[in-house]
C-alpha cells in the first residue's frame, strides 16, 4: 500500500469569493494539521462535472503517490448519490459518485468505499447542503494522515459511469468538439494526434473551427506572429486552436461544445 504523501488537492466549482473553500481547508487541517493543501482550481463552471474531470485528469498524475484529491463538483448534494473515497494508481480521490471519478479512473478502481461509517470521520450535525465541508474534507484529512480506506465505509465494486464524447472519424475526416477553453482562450479539443496520421505520415487536411480555417500544424505558440492563429497538439496530446498572444475563443466564436471539423484532402498520406 502506498504511504500517504500528506498532500491534499482541492478541486471545486465554489469560486473564491465565499467562505466555502476556506471552511473545507479548515476542517481538513483540524483533522490533520500537518497536511499540505494545494488548490487545483475553484473556477470550474457551476455543476460542470465534465470540466472538473478534464482538469483532474490533466493534473492528478503529476502529484506524488499517496496524494489525496478532494473533488467537489456536486449538483446532486443531498440526493441519493453516494459519497465515496477511492484508491487508484497509488492516489486517493474523495467526492461524490456522480461520474466525475469514472471519467478519470474508469468504473473499476483498485479500491473504493461508500462513506457510510460516519463514526470514523464525520463532523457532528453534518449539513445536507455542504458535504464538501462536513463529509469529504474530514475524510481527506484522515486519508492524508494514513487512515486505511476500508475503515471509512463499505466496499464499492463499481463507480457510477460517465463517458467522454469521442470524436467521429472516417477516411474523409474527423468531427470533434472543443472540450475546454483555458484562461488564455486556447480551445482544446477531444481530437488526438493519432487520427491525423496514416502509416508514418501526416495527412493533408483543412481544419474548420468557428470562423477560422487552418491547414498546418505548428509545434509552439511562437511559431507564428503575434495575433496569428495556429493549430498544435498541446502538452496533453490534444488538438488545440490558439492565437499567438491572443484569444482564439473570442476571435473565432468558439466555446466548450463548439464543433471542430477536420477534412482530409485526399485518401492518401500527404
Amino acid at each position: 500500500m502506498t504511504p500517504p504523501s500528506g498532500i491534499i488537492t482541492f478541486l471545486t466549482d465554489f469560486g473564491t469569493r465565499d467562505a466555502y473553500v476556506a471552511a473545507m481547508k479548515g476542517v481538513a487541517l483540524s483533522v490533520n494539521p500537518a497536511a499540505m493543501l494545494v488548490d487545483v482550481s475553484h473556477d470550474i463552471p457551476p455543476q460542470d462535472i465534465m470540466q472538473a474531470a478534464f482538469v483532474l485528469r490533466d493534473c492528478a498524475s503529476w502529484f506524488p503517490p499517496g496524494t489525496v484529491h478532494l473533488c467537489v463538483v456536486d449538483p446532486g448534494v443531498g440526493s441519493e448519490r453516494a459519497a465515496i473515497a477511492v484508491r487508484s494508481g497509488g492516489h486517493y480521490f474523495v467526492g461524490p459518485d456522480n461520474g466525475l471519478f469514472s471519467l478519470v479512473l474508469g468504473t473499476e478502481p483498485d479500491e473504493a468505499v461508500i462513506l457510510d461509517n460516519p463514526d470514523a470521520w464525520q463532523r457532528p450535525d453534518a449539513s445536507t447542503t455542504f458535504h464538501g465541508r462536513d463529509v469529504f474534507a474530514p475524510v481527506a484529512g484522515h486519508l492524508a494522515s494514513g487512515r486505511p480506506l476500508a475503515e471509512l465505509g463499505s466496499p464499492l465494486d463499481r463507480l457510477t459511469p460517465l463517458h467522454w464524447a469521442l470524436p467521429i472519424h472516417d477516411d474523409q475526416g474527423i468531427r470533434g468538439w472543443v472540450v475546454h477553453v483555458d484562461r488564455f482562450g486556447n480551445c482544446i479539443t477531444n481530437i488526438t494526434g493519432d487520427e491525423f496520421v496514416e502509416g508514418r505520415s501526416l495527412r493533408r487536411f483543412k481544419c474548420y473551427a468557428g470562423t477560422v480555417i487552418l491547414d498546418r500544424l505548428k509545434t509552439a505558440y511562437a511559431d507564428v506572429e503575434g495575433g496569428d492563429p495556429l493549430l498544435l497538439f498541446n502538452s496533453s496530446g490534444l488538438l488545440e486552436i490558439a492565437v499567438s498572444r491572443g484569444n482564439a475563443a473570442e476571435l473565432y466564436g468558439l466555446r466548450t461544445g463548439s464543433p471542430i471539423n477536420v477534412v482530409f484532402l485526399d485518401g492518401q498520406a500527404g
